[in-house]
């Protein structure tokens, strides 16, 4: 079957769902969670055919808790401020009422009959859950069979495949991601969605806790709905374990914030990032500094030269700790069902059996040796600034400059291992357009500084001008 020519996408008028400026309409009555939902069903019913982003759909469940909803706001006495969000959950979060089948035939037919301590959150705070939401195999590398809403042809990116698309394509306003290497950012950076990778450990990772830097993240339509929903989880189950969880200041999300400084985070991905992303962060640039921002790279400061030598190999020591990390749990997975597994999870598997305990011990060392780089910027920077992605979604067998083909299916994470191994929040701003297909600016901040990086990440999108290339 021929697929549908691909849309062009474009920041300027590109209008994904949103919730917040709904919630007025209900507590006056001129609209309903019920009448949200049944919108998104539609939209969901019409276009899940090709996009494929949902391992599974709970209409029934999702209309009660939306009625639910509806009563309380007629009753003027809403749960929070995402009372009636409809909203998706990667399929690697466990859910009471849903299968959690992780993208593997290993898992087909899961239920754990309880949910993850956000889904809970969510529960407690009047949230819809429409569905599961794709992911590839167990988070990692095989893919699952979502497709660009904009173009079928291309990957949404992964591993929170579903969750990145089901924004692009206006089925819901948010969803939850999670993130080892780079699977909430690219995604977003691919999808055209706001979306939060937190300081790690700041939202309670529930039973996600087998890697040392896997954090869960926010998918939306805006930067409102984003920092909310993290909010209202944090509220109610904190952070991971041991952590304070995600700091902010009141209920409403933080306001617009102008930085006096920003750094460029190139990372080692700057190397295979595609001309036209090259070109189209460098006009980001110019109209950064056209509103008054002291941008500065590598050349400018040498703590900043210092941190971007720390960082080079960040992919090569994530990739180490991965699959340390996840050895022994995939063993348990070849001698029960080795068919039911992936040859890119095998190639993990090998690769985590290669691993010594002195490799993972020195691989831990030189983390932290990037993270006290990065803090020894905290009073010269208000942030940093990259991309997200080496480039718009990939075409198959595109691997974004990766030399590996098994283990980056769903495009090159490489722009976000540094990220991720530094455990600091990032904002994706869908900003730019190249080729046609979204990509979006990554804003960074020290650990614990979410909120900046939120006030920051609002004001880039105010204060420049959609780039397309």
């Amino acid at each position: 079957m021929d697929l549908p020519a691909p849309q062009s996408y474009s920041p300027e008028t590109f209008r994904p769902l949103t919730f917040h400026d709904a919630v007025p309409r209900f507590r006056d009555g001129s609209d309903t969670p019920r009448a949200y939902l049944e919108r998104c069903l539609e939209t969901i019913a019409a276009l899940e055919p090709q996009v494929m982003a949902f391992a599974s759909v709970n209409e029934a469940g999702a209309r009660e808790a939306a009625d639910a909803s509806t009563a309380r706001y007629r009753a003027g006495a809403p749960l929070s401020p995402i009372d009636g969000l409809p909203i998706g959950i990667k399929d690697l979060l466990e859910t009471r009422d849903l299968p959690t089948e992780m993208g593997s035939a290993f898992y087909k037919g899961n239920r754990p009959g309880r949910d993850s301590a956000l889904v809970q959150a969510l529960r407690q705070a009047g949230a819809v859950i429409v569905g599961k939401t794709v992911t590839t195999e167990l988070g990692m590398s095989h893919p699952g069979p979502t497709r660009h809403p904009f173009d079928l042809r291309r990957t949404p990116g992964g591993s929170s495949s579903g969750s990145g698309a089901v924004i692009s394509a206006r089925m819901l306003p948010a969803a939850i991601g999670t993130q080892v290497l780079g699977s909430v950012i690219r995604p977003a950076s691919f999808n055209a969605n706001w979306a939060l990778k937190p300081t790690q450990g700041a939202i309670n990772r529930g039973e996600r806790q087998g890697f040392s830097q896997s954090t869960v993240g926010i998918h939306a339509g805006c930067a409102e709905d984003m920092w909310q929903i993290a909010v209202e989880i944090v509220k109610r189950v904190g952070g991971d374990p041991g952590a304070p969880g995600m700091y902010f200041t009141g209920e409403a999300p933080p306001p617009a914030f102008r930085p006096r400084r920003l750094a460029v985070l190139e990372t080692e991905g700057w190397a295979v990032v595609e001309p036209a992303a090259a070109a189209a962060f460098e006009r980001a640039l110019d109209a950064l500094r056209a509103q008054g921002v002291d941008v500065i790279r590598r050349g400018d400061h040498p703590l900043l030269e210092m941190l971007e030598q720390r960082v080079m190999g960040a992919m090569a020591l994530a990739t180490d700790v991965c699959a340390y990390e996840s050895a022994w749990s995939v063993a348990n997975m070849m001698a029960k069902n080795p068919d039911a597994l992936s040859a890119s999870l095998k190639a993990r598997f090998e690769l985590g059996c290669s691993v010594t305990l002195a490799q993972y011990r020195a691989r831990l060392l030189q983390r932290e040796e990037m993270r006290r780089a990065q803090a020894a910027l905290a009073g010269e920077v208000d942030a940093f600034i990259g991309l997200p992605a080496c480039g718009p979604a990939p075409l198959p067998g595109d691997t974004g400059g990766s030399t590996n083909r098994i283990l980056h299916t769903t495009g090159n994470p490489i722009m976000n291992t540094a990220s991720s191994g530094l455990g600091c929040p990032v904002v994706t701003v869908p900003r730019m357009a190249v080729g046609g297909m979204p990509l979006g600016l990554a804003v960074t901040a020290q650990p614990h500084q979410d909120e900046r990086a939120t006030a920051i990440a609002r004001w880039i999108a105010d204060a420049i001008p959609p780039i397309i290339a």
